[in-house]
């Protein structure tokens, strides 16, 4: 189900200027898209219903839901309303979601739905190459698939990556095939990901690839990164110095560059919005509109700022609690040998969405891979801390023994 949402939400077959979306101007790849988010909630009611919960929830997961419904309440002060009553309509599918897997998903379902991912990424790279179409002017000379965006494009490719390492890693996750396969789809997801030129998903997949190798394998497995990472760090500059030069200014003039593609004007641009409505914010899909009529850049390009001018203050503070918990819950549990290695993952990976959040602000919004990612990882996160249920053995009337859980 969460990759059915992925594919209506990133997988285009046409390009579609930002201005027709906030507007809100539907077609037939847009019906389809909420289609998908209708089709889920419908199964989703039908298979389990509503119902109180028997049970406390966990922090990670009051927090993502607090935050959900507070970006749907928020259209009721957005000057977007038609097109940010999608987007909530579909949060809050992801929410349900997310709920969904948090209480009744077991790892092993995890585990299906990594091996889904990294299969869907792997055959997407396969068809960008195959099947280039085509690009936009500013995206000529770096790689995505369909109409992707290479910055979206670098998410999945980030994604994918860090599940390979997590497959590849000694006592990593369980293996469904040989180790090869997983050493060859993480090359093929890491060049890839080079190609799309993507300076915010590069940078976010270093730190979420040493977070995880810093955190999966305890203190020896510490110490071994250490001693192998700081002669690759000392001898990159040195032997590709002019290839990471280009990369990283990508042919840009220094004005850009200092500016951050126009990034730097946006978010002071940001900073009046935000005093204008400090503190609930300016509602959901605000962002996308008044920064497209003020400087025809659509979205603030930073989940931060992109919440703070949505949401407020009050937003602010929700997203912030939500990714500070997550992120403790799973530093912590990276000290328990059973899920070591799922907590380290999800630790790199929530730090390389954030990373990658800096320049772009898709994980603060929704139906997009950055923002159901962020939910999976609350509900993966739940699922590795949730107490696995006892049994106890009883004697039916008959005398014969009888196991039954005890929660």
């Amino acid at each position: 189900m969460p990759l059915g949402m992925i594919l209506a939400s990133d997988y285009k077959f046409r390009s579609r200027d930002v201005s027709e979306a906030v507007g809100g101007g539907i077609d037939a790849t847009i019906l389809l898209e909420i289609g998908v988010y209708g089709l889920c909630a419908l199964y989703l009611y039908r298979r389990f219903g509503f119902r109180a919960p028997r049970q406390a929830a966990p922090a990670a997961l009051i927090l993502a839901w607090l935050f959900a419904a507070y970006c749907a309440l928020s259209v009721l002060w957005t000057p977007f309303p038609p097109f940010a009553a999608v987007r909530a309509s579909q949060l809050l599918v992801t929410a349900i979601v997310c709920h969904v897997i948090a209480t009744r998903a077991s790892r092993d379902d995890l585990y299906r739905l990594a091996h889904f991912f990294v299969g869907l990424v792997v055959v997407s790279v396969a068809f960008g190459v195959a099947l280039p179409l085509k690009r936009t002017p500013n995206t000529q000379d770096r790689f995505n698939w369909l109409y992707v965006h290479p910055v979206t494009a670098g998410m999945f490719l980030g994604v994918a990556l860090l599940l390979c390492l997590a497959f590849l890693v000694p006592n990593g996750l369980p293996r469904r095939y040989p180790w090869p396969v997983y050493a060859v789809s993480a090359v093929v997801s890491g060049a890839a990901l080079v190609a799309t030129g993507t300076r915010g998903a590069a940078i976010g997949i270093v730190a979420g690839v040493a977070a995880f190798l810093l955190t999966a394998r305890g203190s020896r497995g510490r110490a071994e990164v250490i001693m192998v990472g700081v002669p690759i760090v000392v001898l990159l500059p040195l032997l590709y110095g002019d290839k990471l030069i280009e990369f990283a200014t990508r042919g840009e003039t220094v004005a850009q560059l200092e500016s951050l593609n126009s990034r730097t004007d946006l978010w002071t641009f940001a900073y009046q919005a935000v005093m204008n409505r400090p503190v609930f914010g300016n509602g959901m899909s605000s962002a996308r509109g008044l920064f497209l009529d003020a400087l025809g850049l659509g979205g603030g390009h930073n989940i931060f700022v992109n919440v703070v001018v949505e949401g407020g203050l009050t937003g602010a503070a929700i997203f912030c609690l939500l990714l500070v918990v997550v992120l403790t819950v799973n530093l912590s549990f990276t000290r328990v040998k059973e899920v070591r290695v799922e907590a380290a993952l999800l630790l790199g990976l929530l730090i390389f969405l954030v990373v990658d959040g800096l320049t772009a602000d898709q994980m603060a919004g929704a139906a997009n891979v950055a923002s159901i990612w962020m939910f999976l990882i609350v509900a993966w996160t739940c699922v590795i801390t949730r107490k696995p249920e006892r049994r106890e053995e009883r004697h039916d009337t008959r005398g014969a023994d009888v196991t039954s859980p005890v929660p």
